[in-house]
């Protein structure tokens, strides 16, 4: 026999055609109540999870506010300095000829970098033929003092015998007469002897100072004369100073006496000077002037070399910024302070002497601000920060 059978919700076999009782009915919706109360479960877990995610990325994006490093600069001490470039040269360089007749040179005494004294022989020149003559003059002053001592002579005998009648007074005045022009003669001789002997130590080539020689251009052999030029160069004193080349804007704020650091191109040490002059004019063609800065003698120091001088022409009161924290565009420069909502802050800001120290800041900082130190230039206007503060240098 056929039949057809189903289970019920709550596990009660039905044949086919048999109706539920009104029990089976409400187990049946119990069941289906059940049913759907997991499904919604399963769905607000499913929805809950989605929060999590987002919740977790919000707290990610709080994580990520930057951190940067801020200072508070301060006002420092900072020296104002204008530099320069230029020529070193001989402070008072002398140029030295013959100041005799010249003629050939017998020798050479020194060479360019002695150090010569006051009246140093720097060459000689031959002087046979005046030599000559010297010795021929000396012999002229000899004869005529010999021709005075006997016309003293003859006038003291003639006036022990005019006493005693023998001769007369006009013979005695004869006598005085010969003796003043025997004199007078050797006078003269004496004269053109010492005239001789000047013009012969002039053909001695001599530093007319103490100082250091700077270039020789005379050899033995060489025939010279007063119109030679110059045979030697002397610096007097063996000062030296530098040629400073300043802008015109950097020249009106020179003044003599202010020291000056000079470092010859090629080295490493600087030498310590002081201004002595500064230029009355402005070159018209690049507006430039120069500062001549008085060095003392050191072997170092070569006339003729290219230098460069920083010279300290004042100081002033300014906050004083690493070089990482000062920004440029195209408005200028600036950097980024932190307000005190931890908001970065544009500042524009005008710079000026810029050293191993840092940069000083003229305008635009009063120096109790929080200035960011680094990574400014991946901070926008606006943006929230994390200060971490850190000393000023």
């Amino acid at each position: 026999m056929n039949f057809d059978s189903r289970m019920t919700g709550g596990g009660t076999l039905l044949l086919k055609g048999e109706t539920p009782s009104p029990r089976r009915k409400w187990v049946i919706a119990g069941v289906v109540v059940a049913a759907l109360a997991l499904v919604a479960a399963a769905m607000m877990l499913m929805r809950g999870g989605d929060d999590a995610p987002k919740a977790g990325g919000a707290a990610r994006g709080a994580e990520q506010v930057p951190v940067v490093s801020v200072v508070v600069p301060g006002r420092s001490a900072v020296a104002s300095v204008v530099t320069g470039t230029g020529q070193i040269a001989a402070r008072r360089e002398m140029p030295v000829g013959i100041a005799g007749e010249g003629g050939i040179v017998t020798r050479v005494l020194v060479e360019a970098g002695s150090w010569v004294k006051s009246g140093q022989v720097l060459a000689t020149v031959d002087r046979s033929v005046q030599a000559q003559t010297a010795d021929s003059l000396a012999a002229q002053v000899r004869v005529a003092q010999a021709d005075a001592e006997l016309a003293k002579a003859e006038l003291d005998r003639a006036r022990q015998l005019v006493d005693r009648g023998f001769i007369s007074k006009a013979d005695v005045q004869r006598r005085e007469a010969t003796l003043a022009q025997t004199t007078a003669r050797v006078r003269v001789a004496q004269a053109q002897l010492g005239e001789t002997r000047a013009r012969n130590q002039r053909l001695d080539i001599r530093a007319p100072a103490e100082g250091l020689v700077l270039t020789r251009g005379v050899e033995p052999g060489q025939i010279v004369s007063s119109g030679s030029g110059q045979l030697f160069r002397i610096a007097m004193g063996g000062q030296m100073e530098m040629r400073a080349q300043l802008a015109e804007s950097d020249l009106v704020r020179v003044r003599t006496g202010m020291i000056a650091q000079v470092t010859p191109v090629g080295s490493s040490e600087s030498f310590a000077g002081e201004v002595w002059q500064v230029a009355p004019i402005i070159d018209p063609q690049n507006r430039q002037g120069i500062a001549r800065v008085a060095l003392r003698f050191n072997p170092a120091l070569r006339p003729g070399g290219f230098a460069s001088a920083s010279i300290n022409v004042g100081g002033e009161q300014a906050p004083l910024l690493p070089e990482s924290a000062v920004l440029s565009d195209g408005r200028g420069n600036f950097v980024y302070i932190v307000d005190g909502a931890n908001k970065a802050v544009r500042r524009d800001v005008r710079v000026g002497e810029v050293s191993d120290a840092g940069v000083s800041i003229v305008s635009g900082l009063t120096g109790t601000e929080r200035v960011v130190l680094s990574a400014g230039a991946f901070l926008n206007p606006g943006q929230t920060v994390k200060p971490q503060a850190q000393k000023a240098r």
